[in-house]
């Protein structure tokens, strides 16, 4: 994309201007902050379960059909502590988050490993629609409760042998006895606790509050694999409200809708050269 610096000094205007600020984050921000489900970061964690079964990223992993509870959760085990436990805040949310500190903001993510929150963002004022790699869940979603995971995920670690964990590590639904399975919106059991509908209460009643104001949808990395949670609506908003920017870093789909155009500053560049340059903009 040509004219960097106009875009940069457009989206300088609209922050100042701005009374609060809706950030969209989706895999391409967490893939540019360094959290890749391929590559060394899966081949130095995964070797074993590479070996044994031949399994090509994270992602794919993530669907393997291991033939016993005993691997499966052992690969999930794995899966979650590198992508949550064991993986400290990124330096592109906490520059993210220095770019917003001094406005009224609230995230909406799609993304499942609690990185806003570990750069400092307001559990509050965090939105994540399609769960958290920190939680299990019955599979059925006979009960709409989640269960913290840490400690579980820490002893299957240590008891891990050849790609299998002990049958007594392997997760039982404390109330049906059936299946447990990771809270993460895979199927039409996802379970949403009402720490889901109280996150979406603050959500909705954030943009209520700034309807028909001057605001800035910053959209960070959304392509088109759930576009219905993030880059439609907030198409949508753009389009309704008159005084509202969109401001879309998306390397593969940068543009916006016709309609939206003049309200849309799109980089397909580095997000990191990005947020790193809109840092020094003024709150």
């Amino acid at each position: 994309m040509i004219d960097y610096e106009k875009r940069m000094q457009r989206v300088c205007a609209v922050l100042a201007m701005a009374e609060g600020v809706l950030i969209g984050g989706g895999a391409g921000l967490s893939s540019a902050a360094g959290l890749t489900y391929s590559g060394p970061r899966f081949t130095n964690n995964f070797a074993d379960f590479i070996e044994k079964y031949g399994v090509k990223d994270m992602y794919s992993a993530s669907f393997y059909r291991f033939q016993t509870p005993e691997e499966l959760w052992a690969h999930w085990a794995r899966h979650i502590d590198v992508n949550r436990f064991a993986q400290g805040p990124t330096e592109l949310y906490k520059d993210l988050l220095s770019c917003v500190r001094d406005k009224p903001h609230f995230v909406i993510t799609t993304n499942v490993e609690s990185q806003f929150e570990k750069a400092g963002f307001a559990k509050e004022c965090i939105f994540e629609v399609q769960g958290n790699y920190a939680y299990l869940q019955c599979a059925k979603a006979c009960h709409e409760k989640r269960y913290y995971n840490e400690a579980v995920i820490s002893e299957m670690l240590a008891s891990t042998v050849d790609c299998r964990i002990p049958k007594s590590l392997v997760p039982v639904c404390p109330v049906c006895g059936g299946e447990m399975d990771v809270n993460l919106r895979h199927n039409e059991h996802f379970v949403q606790d009402s720490s889901w509908y109280d996150s979406r209460e603050r959500f909705n009643a954030f943009l209520d509050k700034l309807e028909g104001k001057p605001i800035v949808c910053l959209e960070l990395g959304v392509g088109f694999n759930t576009p219905g949670i993030i880059r439609y609506p907030f198409e949508k908003i753009i389009h309704q409200n008159k005084k509202a920017t969109l401001v879309r870093l998306n390397r593969d789909d940068p543009q916006g809708l016709p309609e939206n155009e003049k309200r849309t500053i799109s980089f397909d560049e580095d997000m990191s050269i990005v947020i790193d340059d809109l840092q020094g903009i003024p709150a």
